[in-house]
This record gives structure tokens, C-alpha cells and sequence, in this order.
């Protein structure tokens, strides 16, 4: 659904502004625009300052760039009992999510500009909020012929990626990775060794061998990430990590960036808040995909995300209905909705003392922005007025069956939440209120 600009200023007054470019967190306000940050002041606003704007008091609530949300899934075409732009749109609004990055694993696949472009219209048409669409990197997502990359770019793709579908075949996608550097298109991995993951429902270890659930060793992980930086070093592609959640495989991403290749990488806010015994009584709605790690892994995964290591956060939002999780472990799909919950679930990470705000946001809002080249993830003048308002404080108990997404799988049903968006902004239009 385009937004239409304001006819007037908007003054966001009274706020704790989360600014991730600058680091500030304190009071200020901004002025918007014609649906952009017109200036963006730090610290108390003069007596009658902008007397002229319509007025907005935040009440010292927090005031942020909107998310940049990485790895969403949308049903359509072709799955949209479980997800439409509509209510994937809806739902990301209520989360404050002012951009969702789509992925390309839809039936079919976006490999196509044709397919793309249907994408791109109907979400232009019923989402309240920004979309940024993925295409498939390789025909069907079958890893054996590269797509029409050039072609794809032209038409808005930002990013080319089979998902969690990985490229087997390392020629296939060394080429594909050389056409892409010569187009200057960004190309995202998942890095699982194909083989050793296939059939995976946990990780290894004493507690999957305890319940009987086929489980892959976190060595799958580095394994898939070695060969392809090894690509990336030979082809000099511009590449992003889906997903890193293993101690093992954060060394070669170090060694990469130290070598100066274009790498950069991202995780799930379930695998930074969650582990492998949260699957207990064979919950399918912590089913995800990496399975979730030993403790000892998030732990080094936060740590990373703190120490810049990680650049992303995302929600790796994966929408399925009651019959596809409704099964044994092992043969339920796997997957959690994430559009609503990224958020409050980030702010544990605040909560205990892990990271500042700002840092957060970068991982939420800006770094993804840069990495896709979108002008959002800023609160500087020039800028989009894309914004969340939240209350980071605000407690509640998630109740699955209140979310806007039509399908409900989500692994944080009944738990409680701190954090509530009262507010979010695309071009400078509030599209969600609470």
C-alpha cells in the first residue's frame, strides 16, 4: 500500500531518541517532511520551537530508525494460506518493522522478473510497509543453472539467495558468485554442509542422543562457511551470512574480514535467545532451521553481536500453518514467525546487560540498510521517516492467537515479554498504533 507524505510537519517531541549512526541515546525530537527526517535534534527543544508542525508528544518513549528486517517469508505466490503481503505487512507494522527484506523460497520460486515484478505489485498494493524483495540465486533453487541475475537486479532485487536451499555444486555457484561480482549484486548463504545437515532436527550432543532426535554437529556450519569464503576469496563477491550460530565457525569469519574480503553476517533473534533445550517435550515450534545451538553458542553468539562481529539481526521470519507443525519433531516443518516478536525479543539482550540500544539498532535497522543499499536504518536528515515508537520497558505475556500473521508458530507463546511498539512510521505516515 504506497504511503502518501503528511501536507504538514510532524514534530515526534518528548522522546529518548535511539539514534545507531551517532550512538546517541537521550532526549530530542524530529521534525519530518514530505516523509523524511527534516532535522533531527538531540537534547531538550526550545520553548515554541516548530510551533507551525503538528505535534506528537512521545512521552519519553523510545524513538528509533524502523527495522531493516532481513529473511522474511511471504506466501505469495503460492503459500498464502500461511502468509500474505497483507497480513506479513500488518504484522511487520506491528513490530516495527518499516522494511521487509522477502526471500526468493516461494512456490514458485522468485527467479523469474515476471514473478518478481507480482511480488513487488502486490505488495505495493496491501502492505503498510516497505518491501525489499530477494531472488532466487540459482533456477528453481535447484542449484544447477545461476538465474538471470542482471535482469533480476533491473527489476528490484536487492539480494540473490536460494535460502535455505544450499548450492551443492561448488562450480555452479562459484560462477554464479563471478557474475554477481561483476554486476556489484550481493549474494547471501546459507552455510550448512548440505550432506551432513540432511535430516537434521537438533543440534548433537548428550540431549538430542537423549530424546532420539536426529541431530547435525555444529562442525556442518564451519564447514559450509570455509568453502564458501574460500569462493568469496576467489571471486571477490560481495557475500552475506544468513545465519552464524556456532562458536566453530566465528574464526573463519574473523580471518575473512581480516583478509579484507566483502563478508558480512547475520543470525536469528531465535538463536540468540533461545537453545537446544527449549525443544523439550518436543515442542515443534522451536523447530527452527539451523536447529538451536548448546548454550554455550548463544552465549558466544551475543558476545559477537556486542563485539560487532555479527552485523544483523533478523526475525528469519518462516510462517506454517497447524498441519505442518502438528507432527512428531522430526518430520514437522520447521520455521517460527518472528515479525512481532523480533523486537521484544532483542530487548532481553538490553535487559541483561548485554548491549546498549544504539548497538542493537545497528544490528536491526542501519547495518542492514547499508548492506542492501537502502537509504532507511537513520534517523539524519535526509532520511526516510520510517520510525518505531516503543516503550522498552513495557511488560506483557505473549499470546500467540493476537498476532497479525496468519499463521501462529511461534516459540514464545505464553512467555514473557518486555518491550511494546506503540508506534510505527513509513514515510512519515504512522501506519501502526497501540
Amino acid at each position: 500500500m504506497t504511503q502518501t507524505a503528511p501536507p504538514r510537519p510532524t514534530l515526534l517531541h518528548n522522546a529518548r531518541l535511539i539514534d545507531p549512526e551517532t550512538g546517541h541515546d537521550g532526549p530530542g525530537a524530529v521534525l519530518i517532511e514530505g516523509g523524511t527526517i527534516a532535522a533531527c535534534l538531540p537534547g531538550p527543544l526550545p520553548e515554541g520551537e516548530f510551533g507551525g508542525a503538528e505535534r506528537v508528544d512521545c512521552r519519553g518513549a523510545c524513538l528509533a530508525p524502523g527495522i531493516v528486517d532481513i529473511g522474511v517469508k511471504v506466501g505469495e505466490p503460492g503459500e498464502r494460506h500461511k502468509e500474505s503481503f497483507r497480513s506479513a505487512g500488518l504484522a511487520a507494522a506491528a513490530g516495527g518493522v518499516t522494511t521487509m527484506v522477502t526471500r526468493a523460497d516461494t512456490r514458485p520460486a522468485i527467479d523469474t522478473p515476471e514473478v518478481l515484478s507480482f511480488a513487488l505489485r502486490r505488495a505495493a498494493e496491501v502492505s503498510p510497509v516497505r518491501i525489499a524483495p530477494m531472488a532466487a540465486l540459482t533456477k528453481g533453487r535447484e542449484g544447477r543453472e545461476m538465474t538471470e541475475i542482471g535482469f533480476l537486479r533491473d527489476a528490484g532485487a536487492v539480494a540473490f539467495s536460494d535460502g535455505d536451499q544450499v548450492v551443492a555444486d561448488t562450480k555452479v555457484l562459484s560462477r554464479a558468485l563471478s557474475y554477481a561480482r561483476s554486476l556489484g549484486a550481493l549474494v547471501m548463504g546459507h552455510v550448512q554442509e548440505p550432506v551432513l545437515s540432511r535430516g537434521a532436527a537438533a543440534t548433537s550432543g548428550k540431549f538430542s542422543s537423549l530424546y532420539g532426535i536426529p541431530a547435525v554437529s555444529p562442525m556442518a556450519e564451519r564447514m559450509g562457511l570455509e568453502r564458501d569464503l574460500a569462493l568469496v576469496e576467489m571471486t571477490r563477491a560481495a557475500y552475506h551470512v544468513d545465519q552464524i550460530t556456532t562458536r566453530a565457525a566465528l574464526p573463519a569469519l574473523l580471518r575473512a574480514r581480516e583478509a579484507g574480503l566483502d563478508v558480512t553476517a547475520g543470525i536469528s533473534i531465535h538463536h540468540l535467545t533461545l537453545n537446544e533445550f527449549d525443544i523439550a517435550g518436543y515442542r515443534t515450534f522451536f523447530k527452527v532451521k539451523p536447529p538451536l545451538r548448546a548454550e554455550e553458542d548463544r552465549a558466544a553468539m551475543v558476545e559477537a553481536l556486542a563485539a560487532g562481529h555479527i552485523d544483523v539481526i533478523g526475525s528469519m521470519h518462516t510462517p506454517q500453518d497447524e498441519e505442518s507443525k502438528r507432527l512428531p519433531f522430526e518430520a514437522a516443518a520447521s520455521g517460527a514467525v518472528g515479525l512481532e516478536t523480533l523486537l521484544p525479543a532483542s530487548l532481553r539482550l538490553y535487559h541483561a546487560g548485554h548491549i546498549g540500544l544504539p548497538r542493537l539498532f545497528a544490528a536491526l535497522s542501519l547495518n542492514p540498510a547499508r548492506r542492501l543499499g537502502l537509504e532507511g536504518g537513520r534517523l539524519s536528515q535526509g532520511a526516510p521517516a520510517d520510525l518505531v515508537l516503543f516503550d522498552p520497558d513495557a511488560p506483557y505475556v505473549l499470546d500467540r492467537e493476537t498476532l497479525q500473521s496468519k499463521s501462529k508458530n511461534t516459540p514464545f507463546d505464553g512467555q514473557r515479554m518486555q518491550g511494546r511498539v506503540l508506534g510505527t512510521f513509513v514515510n512519515g505516515i504512522r501506519v501502526f498504533s497501540r
